[in-house]
């Protein structure tokens, strides 16, 4: 295992060096295969001879765009988007007009991206971490539910996590936990039970991996079965915890009280449905190595010309440090010039690091003060920091202005430790914001636009409460966070008593 990490180590650090000439070869090849597809003729790929003329055919897609096309896949069509019949389908929520959305995951894009992605993480594991013990010690990975897709017995649809446990390589399995029957169950508040109960037969861990609202579920049910403090009292050689889906800052904290160990590595990693995108590299920075030989095409658009008929895409040799960007991919199961929703930031070039910003539509902007979620997760946790709060959940919506009264922001709040004075909390936060967000500072200037934000504490347990009425129990859902409307937030306050 060690020789293979130090194969693909040595593959990592070649494209670091030129990343220009691998996407050009991805970009090839994908062209080449979809030419014949129904999207591929409508929009002549055969006749595509470099980047340009792809970004001048094809303008940047979102899901409502391409929903039509997936469907008739889902249906069993093949040569739709792409030209083999796809079995997988990612199912994730997000801000599109339909409940759910399916994104085809090819045998291709499965085993040369997410799962290759997945031995990546793995080596830079190894390669920082020279006494790890990933294939001696067992692993944790809590991933989401996969189900038969109703309207055809011959598809499966769940979370990226499962698709991928599903498929896990054989290698891999002995060292996993829980059983395979278990890791794929619907049921959440099962799935808990039966993985913690699991989990505490084995007499030790390396690593474990999923969305940090779950699995602080889990540690904590552990704690409760075992009766321990923290997990290294379960697992003294406990080493890494690989996360992503959410930002982490408003969690941290309370990862520290469950493993109180200085050396403990935190691995961020970005898979999201459409592709395994980027992996932290250097476990003394915050950003993450963007993987550029994983069978995605990538091209950036600067977020504030988005949605501009004339915006200009730049691939990765013309990304700047700094700029707020909106991601394109395109990828080995059809998606092309596909709009995931999240923008990035180039921390860093040569080699090419990102930080998640945001969401090109999860962000607060009722009054023109455009607070991102990168902006409310930073605050957050500066302020439990200094006021050794702790916060589990929280949502925020707006205040709107009335004859009366001046706009705001509402936050909805969910505390796993109380800090000692709210109001304090609340002061804390709002400067926070506006040392962060200059168009959120102009607005609260002497309070003439907005006044200070309110902040509402709810019981523990509010937010979860929701998640199961709502039926979202899984890892591909996540608590909504910014909203410019009240109605998620007025919906919570049915489940704060």
């Amino acid at each position: 295992m060690k020789n293979y990490c130090a194969y693909r180590y040595a593959h990592i650090a070649s494209y670091k060096k030129d990343p220009a000439s691998i996407q050009k070869t991805i970009f090839k090849s994908i062209i080449s295969k979809a030419k014949d597809t129904e999207w591929g003729k409508k929009y002549d790929y055969a006749s595509i001879k470099s980047i340009k003329d792809f970004q001048a055919r094809i303008e940047p897609q979102e899901y409502d765009q391409i929903r039509d096309y997936i469907a008739r896949m889902m249906d069993g069509l093949q040569n739709v988007l792409w030209p083999d019949k796809i079995k997988w389908y990612a199912k994730s929520s997000g801000t599109t007009n339909d409940k759910s959305k399916y994104i085809p995951v090819s045998d291709e894009n499965l085993k040369n991206c997410h799962i290759k992605g997945g031995w990546d993480a793995v080596t830079l594991i190894y390669h920082n971490l020279k006494d790890a013990k990933l294939f001696q010690n067992k692993s944790i990975l809590l991933g989401g539910a996969l189900e038969t897709f109703p309207n055809n017995p011959n598809i499966m649809a769940g979370d990226i996590s499962a698709i991928m446990l599903k498929n896990f390589p054989a290698v891999g399995r002995y060292f996993y936990v829980p059983d395979f029957e278990t890791a794929l169950m619907k049921d959440w508040e099962s799935k808990i039970e039966k993985t913690a109960l699991q989990a505490l037969q084995i007499p030790n861990m390396a690593m474990f991996g999923g969305v940090p609202t779950w699995n602080l579920v889990l540690f904590k049910r552990m704690l409760e079965i075992s009766g321990k403090d923290n997990l290294l009292e379960i697992w003294p050689e406990l080493q890494v915890y690989m996360h992503g889906g959410v930002g982490f800052g408003p969690y941290k904290a309370q990862f520290k009280k469950l493993i109180p160990k200085d050396d403990f590595i935190y691995q961020e990693i970005y898979n999201a449905s459409e592709g395994f995108f980027a992996i932290k590299d250097d476990f003394t920075r915050e950003d993450m190595l963007v993987l550029l030989d994983n069978g995605i095409f990538y091209e950036f658009i600067p977020l504030e010309t988005y949605g501009n008929p004339n915006a200009t895409a730049y691939t990765i040799e013309e990304v700047v440090e700094g700029v707020p960007y909106v991601i394109l991919v395109t990828n080995f199961a059809g998606l092309s010039r596909y709009v995931p929703g999240d923008t990035v930031i180039f921390t860093s070039l040569y080699p090419h690091r990102i930080q998640v910003f945001g969401r090109t539509q999860q962000f607060l902007n009722a009054f023109g003060e455009e607070v991102m979620i990168s902006n409310a997760e930073q605050a957050i946790a500066h302020t439990c920091s200094h006021t050794d709060a702790v916060v589990s959940e929280y949502t925020v919506a707006p205040i709107f202005l009335d004859i009366a009264n001046k706009g705001g922001h509402q936050w909805l709040i969910e505390f796993e430790k109380d800090p000692k004075d709210i109001n304090e909390f609340g002061i804390l936060l709002d400067k926070k914001l506006q040392a962060l967000n200059s168009d959120y500072e102009a607005k609260r200037s002497k309070n003439l636009a907005l006044d200070s934000l309110k902040l509402t504490k709810v019981p523990k347990g509010t937010f979860y409460q929701w998640m199961k009425y709502k039926g979202r129990l899984g890892g591909q859902f996540k608590i909504p966070r910014l909203s410019n409307s009240r109605k998620l937030l007025t919906k919570f306050y049915f489940f704060k008593n």
